[in-house]
This record gives structure tokens, C-alpha cells and sequence, in this order.
């Protein structure tokens, strides 16, 4: 099956990379950004993140389920940084119900890609959230951009590998 260029370097990027930039509102509906790692639900095409209900963006995101999501490719010395891949994703934050079957196919695709996190999955304070991304903006390259459509963004998540 044909893949277009564009879909195949979005899902290179969305496999490559496990930080995002995520964007909530505060409790005043001013912008918070902060830093998330991030898994890809092939079957559910969403992202997954695992947060501490500790945390300013997991307090935002539960009061305003409204998110932005930016996943980039790192700076390269003496490269130009106007040309960086990158994606913004608008979307909705769903805090997954604990030992839901939702909760536990993302589980496993996080821990998958984060080995490292599993104590973190048994402490009460911590939970996983599905991003539903609405819309996207994507970048792959100098003047190659292009606006994205939930429809068109789901089919390429349900192509990264879980």
C-alpha cells in the first residue's frame, strides 16, 4: 500500500521522538506549556501520556480538556532551525479509568516505549491520558507545511507501530 511522503515522514517523526511540548489553560485560561513523554495508541489513534495529578498541566487538563500538542525533531548544530520537522496537534485530554481496558492497552503501549516508567504506573498519584488529536499543523521542512484533519491525523497514528 502507497503511503504518501508526507504521512510517512509525520509517522517517522511521531516514532522517533518521545517528548512533546503539551499545552493546557490554567485555571485563569492563561497558556501553560509543559513537557510530556508520549506513546502513540495505534488502535485508539491517540497519544498517551502518564502524568502525576501532582502537576500543573494534569490539574489544567482535568478542569479543561483542551490541549495543544507539539512533538519536534531535536536542533541540529549549525543547522538551520526554521526547517525542523515538527507537528502541533489540537486535541482533547481523557483521563483513562484505572484498570480499564482502555487503561491497560495504554499501559502497555507506554511501557513499551518507557520500560523505565513501570514502578511509576502502581502509584495512585499518577495517571494515563488519551490526547484525541481534532486538528494539526505539520511541518517537514522550509516552505512544506500543511493543516491536517482529525480523520487524515488518525490514519497516520494507526500506522506508527504500538
Amino acid at each position: 500500500m502507497h503511503e504518501p511522503r508526507l504521512n510517512r515522514a509525520l509517522r517517522e517523526l511521531l516514532q522517533s521522538q518521545r517528548i512533546a511540548s503539551l499545552g493546557t489553560l490554567n485555571a485563569e485560561g492563561g497558556p501553560f506549556v509543559s513537557m510530556v513523554p508520549f506513546a502513540v495508541d495505534p488502535g485508539a489513534a491517540c497519544l498517551v501520556i502518564h502524568v502525576s495529578l501532582l502537576a500543573p498541566h494534569t490539574r489544567n487538563l482535568l478542569r479543561n480538556p483542551a490541549v495543544s500538542v507539539m512533538v519536534m525533531q531535536p536542533e541540529v548544530a549549525s543547522e538551520p532551525v526554521h526547517a525542523l520537522p515538527r507537528i502541533s496537534m489540537d486535541g482533547q485530554a481523557a483521563r483513562l479509568q484505572p484498570e480499564s481496558a482502555r487503561w491497560l492497552a495504554a499501559r502497555q503501549i507506554y511501557l513499551t516505549r518507557f520500560p523505565e516508567a513501570e514502578p511509576m504506573t502502581h502509584l495512585g498519584d499518577f495517571s494515563f491520558v488519551a490526547i484525541y488529536p481534532t486538528a494539526a499543523r505539520q511541518v517537514a521542512g522550509f516552505g512544506t507545511a500543511r493543516p491536517l484533519e482529525a480523520d487524515e491525523l488518525a490514519g497516520v497514528l494507526r500506522a506508527v507501530p504500538g
